[in-house]
């Protein structure tokens, strides 16, 4: 075990001295290197993705559904480009695409994540690779340090994400209206809409620092009934949390990827009713 000494000052780690002195980089014989290199591509091909839809600034509207990733539109260059929902907050200073003031929000929420720290660090930094893998650096300061320690900030975005998520809940609620704004429309549009609030709530639910709001700070669940079924609930979702990540990252980018395959005219949203 590091002591304290080395651990500050990045001299602890699996070569430290006192450490089990094995020649070997691991005794693994499984593909252990395979759930690295899928999470750094699945996450790789969301970042493409998500950044050129972010800079595209087309083909994010078709009524009634707006992208997700362009929800809610803040500046003045969203209404007469494409006529959809627009607060006009930002005002016509804001030249670039709209969506870079809204994709800073879920996206710091998800980088400051718990499972998605462990998934990134791993996947692209190898730290480390895998369980029983040593890492390749010298050195360990954990996330005492710039950049890292920033992390902590998980928590505070955690109310951003729920502002979010309410936003997606009211696009998911107006997607039953018609494009001449008539409520009983349902399309396949609105399906995709429901799938991904569900999983964008799930996930948000499953946070650990919802867990923490909802049950921190009792020393007695005796009580307080309300919190400990709400914790329990939580929790139940907690344990799912890796699966609600992903399931969410690739529900909303088909949410948006919906929104500009009708609003490029690829095809018409089908409609039930």
């Amino acid at each position: 075990m590091a002591t304290g000494t080395e651990h500050r000052h990045g001299g602890g780690g699996v070569r430290a001295p006192g450490r089990a002195a094995i020649a070997a980089a691991h005794l693994r014989t499984d593909r252990w290197w395979l759930a690295p290199a899928c999470t750094a591509a699945g996450l790789l091909a969301f970042v493409a993705y998500s950044t050129w839809r972010a800079f595209a600034n087309a083909h994010y509207y078709a009524a009634p559904y707006v992208s997700p990733f362009y929800s809610p539109c803040l500046a003045q260059n969203c209404r007469p480009m494409h006529g959809g929902p627009n607060a006009d907050v930002f005002g016509a200073w804001w030249g670039i695409s709209p969506a870079i003031i809204i994709l800073i929000f879920p996206l710091g929420f998800r980088l400051t994540c718990y499972y998605y720290r462990k998934a990134y660090y791993r996947g692209f930094w190898a730290s480390p690779p895998a369980c029983a893998v040593a890492e390749p650096h010298r050195s360990y300061s954990g996330e005492t340090r710039f950049p890292l320690i920033l992390q902590n900030v998980h928590r505070y975005f955690f109310y951003a994400a729920l502002l979010v998520a309410g936003v997606l809940t009211y696009d998911t609620a107006l997607s039953f209206r018609d494009d001449r704004h008539h409520w009983g429309h349902m399309g396949l549009g609105t399906l995709v809409f429901l799938l991904n609030i569900v999983l964008i709530w799930s996930y948000t639910l499953s946070c650990h620092s919802c867990r923490h709001i909802v049950g921190g700070q009792l020393k007695h669940f005796s009580r307080h009934p309300v919190r400990y079924r709400a914790w329990r609930l939580v929790s139940r979702l907690n344990a799912r949390h890796m699966q609600l990540a992903w399931a969410s990252l690739i529900s909303v980018a088909l949410a948006d990827f919906y929104v500009y395959l009708l609003a490029s005219g690829v095809f018409d949203d089908p409609r039930f009713f």
